[in-house]
């Protein structure tokens, strides 16, 4: 409740707080995973309830917390959107997403078998395939919810230099974590959640170095020491 801020195109905006503040529950509510109950979340101006479905999910791309690869292949998973989409798109969508060099190390390339959930992929190349797949369908706003979370530090740089690389591109994103070095360096607004609300937001600069409220000093002085 009391939700009110911009996400903005070529811009990241960081949802940072501590377990259960409702940062994904907040992050979902933009594909209608959930609907508000009052006021509105808009897309140019427009309501996003009085836009399709169909044409709403299409225009964001979401990687979930928990990583949802299915049984079949790379490519099947790239193409999950669209099974028809021309090889061409499916490539660009790894290129971006630096998953090529391990998928071209494979023997069978994108025909390289996906266990069900991806547990026969490293961490770090489950996150890099739902980027792809989230990609491949050309979206305006791209949703990451922990995207760093059990990934090694070799592998949070390479998702941090994905997320500038689509910044740069002028895509619009918006990124739940937990790590305040990432949320400083990928973001350029942050929103502090406490108990469902918004209790401090602005540029990451002012926010992580003079917080007004203490409860923001005290979430951030816990998790820098981490």
């Amino acid at each position: 409740e009391h939700i009110s801020f911009p996400a903005e195109p070529g811009k990241t905006c960081a949802i940072i707080g501590s377990t259960g503040c409702g940062k994904s529950t907040l992050v979902q509510l933009i594909p209608r995973l959930y609907d508000v109950t009052e006021g509105s979340i808009t897309l140019d101006g427009v309501d996003i309830r009085k836009i399709g479905l169909e044409e709403l999910r299409r225009t964001i791309g979401y990687v979930p917390q928990k990583r949802m690869l299915f049984s079949g292949t790379i490519a099947s998973n790239i193409k999950y959107g669209d099974p028809s989409m021309p090889d061409a798109d499916m490539v660009e969508a790894a290129q971006i997403a630096q998953a090529t060099e391990f998928i071209e190390g494979k023997p069978d390339t994108y025909e390289s078998p996906i266990s069900q959930g991806g547990s026969n992929v490293s961490g770090g190349q489950n996150q890099r395939l739902s980027i792809a797949r989230a990609l491949a369908m050309e979206p305006k706003i791209m949703l990451f919810d922990e995207p760093t979370s059990a990934l090694d530090p070799e592998m949070v740089g390479e998702v941090l230099s994905v997320m500038r690389s689509l910044a740069d591109d002028g895509m619009t994103m918006l990124v739940v974590t937990h790590e305040m070095a990432f949320a400083r360096d990928v973001s350029t607004h942050a929103v502090f959640m406490k108990d469902g609300v918004i209790w401090e937001q602005g540029a990451p600069g002012e926010l992580f170095s003079n917080p007004q409220h203490s409860e923001t000093r005290d979430f951030l002085s816990r998790f820098m020491e981490n």
